[in-house]
């Protein structure tokens, strides 16, 4: 398999990218999505001995989804940066201990996003959080016990992931 061919589609809030693929005698276009380099954390208040999850709107349930809280790249800036400035934005915590997890694709049949995911732990809130009004983000922050966490049933594949990673931890 071998692309072939690449056209900007849409270049607006994301990027959308057609593609030509050549797999031997047979040509196939698809479509890339393109949204960037991602970034997200289980958080722990070490203080409280909460699991910090964060509940926002997003467009692909079009619902209401509780998840760990998340965030894109800015350019130029490496996913360590980029984490401890989401959670500083969407919590309103300065992180005091950050491990690295995992690095993966987010949907990798249509996507380009590259998602770095980490452990963080944090003991006293700074700011504000609730996420960027100038980003249209507008999010609630919700501290979850142990017991509480585990008996969620989480849609949203990294969060579902950190948990999982959580518990593989504590055994």
């Amino acid at each position: 398999m071998q692309i072939t061919d690449q056209k900007l589609v849409y270049d607006g809030h994301f990027k959308l990218r057609l593609l030509t693929l050549q797999d031997g005698d047979e040509q196939h276009k698809r479509e890339r999505f393109e949204p960037g380099k991602s970034v997200a954390a289980l958080v722990l208040d070490t203080t409280q001995q909460r699991y910090l999850f964060v509940r926002q709107y997003r467009i692909g349930p079009e619902d209401q989804v509780l998840e760990i809280p998340a965030g894109m790249l800015d350019p130029g800036e490496s996913p360590e940066i980029a984490i401890r400035r989401e959670l500083q934005e969407e919590l309103g915590y300065d992180v005091d201990h950050l491990e690295p997890l995992a690095e993966f694709y987010a949907s990798p049949g249509t996507s380009a996003e590259l998602m770095s995911v980490f452990y963080a732990e944090v003991s006293q809130q700074t700011g504000a959080g609730g996420g960027l009004a100038s980003e249209g983000e507008k999010l609630d922050v919700v501290p979850l016990t142990w017991e509480e966490m585990l008996a969620q049933r989480f849609l949203d594949a990294k969060t579902y992931a950190a948990v999982q990673w959580a518990q593989l931890r504590r055994k």
